[in-house]
C-alpha cells in the first residue's frame, strides 16, 4: 500500500526562494520514496513548488481543491488524480481520509487552520497519524509559545507537544516519518445523559469517512 503524506502549505507566490527550496526538495524526497503527496491542488506558492517537484520525480499526486478556488489557486495540470470539492470542508476531509501523515509548512491562515484542526483531532482521538512542522527559519516559534501557553494557564493537558514534531529541513522531516510509530488512540469521552445525539434511524452521508486508526483505509 503506498504511504500518503498530506502537506499543508502556503499559496502565496510572495514566499521566499529559501522555501521554496525546501518546499520542492519535500516533493522530490515523497516521490523518491514511492510516497504519494496529497495536498490542496493549486500551482502557486509553495503548493505548486512541491507539487511540481513530486511530478518531475516521476511521483504520484493528489491534489484536492474546491471548485470556487480554481480561479485563485489555479489548478495544477498533470496531477496523477484532481478531485474537486463543493466546500473548503469538503476539501479537508477528502485530504484527512486520503493521508496517513501530515507535514505543514509555513503558510497563512489557510494553512494555520488546517494545522490547529489536525492537532485537535488528534488531542481527541480521532486519528494517530504524524505530525510534522517543517519549519526551516522558525516562522511558527510563536505559535508554538502560544501553544505553551496554553498548557501553562491550563486549557491543554501537559502532553499536548507530543502531538506533534518540529524539523528544520527534509532529512529530519524524512527521518521522522520513517521512524514514526502510531499511539495508541485515546477515544473521545462518551456523550453525556441529556446530550443530543443524532437519530439512528436518520439519513447519513456515507460517501467517504475519515481514518480513525491511524492509517486510511
Amino acid at each position: 500500500m503506498t504511504y500518503r503524506v498530506c502537506v499543508f502549505c502556503a499559496s502565496s507566490e510572495a514566499v521566499s526562494a529559501e522555501l521554496r527550496r525546501v518546499a520542492a526538495e519535500l516533493g522530490r524526497e515523497l516521490a523518491a520514496r514511492g510516497w504519494e503527496l496529497v495536498y490542496g491542488g493549486g500551482n502557486v506558492g509553495l503548493m505548486g513548488e512541491v507539487a511540481r517537484a513530486a511530478l518531475s520525480a516521476h511521483g504520484e499526486v493528489l491534489g484536492v481543491i474546491p471548485h470556487r478556488l480554481v480561479e485563485h489557486e489555479f489548478a495544477l495540470d498533470g496531477l496523477t488524480r484532481l478531485m474537486r470539492t463543493d466546500t473548503m470542508r469538503e476539501r479537508k476531509d477528502l485530504m484527512d481520509a486520503h493521508s496517513d501523515a501530515f507535514v505543514v509548512l509555513p503558510g497563512g491562515i489557510g494553512t494555520l487552520e488546517e494545522l490547529l484542526e489536525i492537532i485537535t483531532l488528534k488531542q481527541l482521538g480521532y486519528h494517530a497519524r504524524a505530525i510534522v512542522l517543517l519549519d526551516p527559519d522558525g516562522f511558527w516559534d510563536p505559535l508554538l509559545a502560544q501553544l505553551t501557553r496554553i498548557v501553562d494557564r491550563r486549557f491543554a493537558r501537559p502532553d499536548l507537544a507530543a502531538l506533534w514534531t518540529v524539523t528544520r529541513d527534509v532529512p529530519a522531516t524524512m527521518a521522522y516519518l520513517d521512524e514514526y510509530e502510531a499511539p495508541a488512540l485515546r477515544r473521545p469521552a462518551p456523550v453525556e445523559a441529556g446530550e443530543a445525539v443524532a437519530d439512528a434511524g436518520s439519513p447519513q452521508d456515507t460517501s467517504f469517512s475519515a481514518p480513525v486508526d491511524g492509517r486510511s483505509a
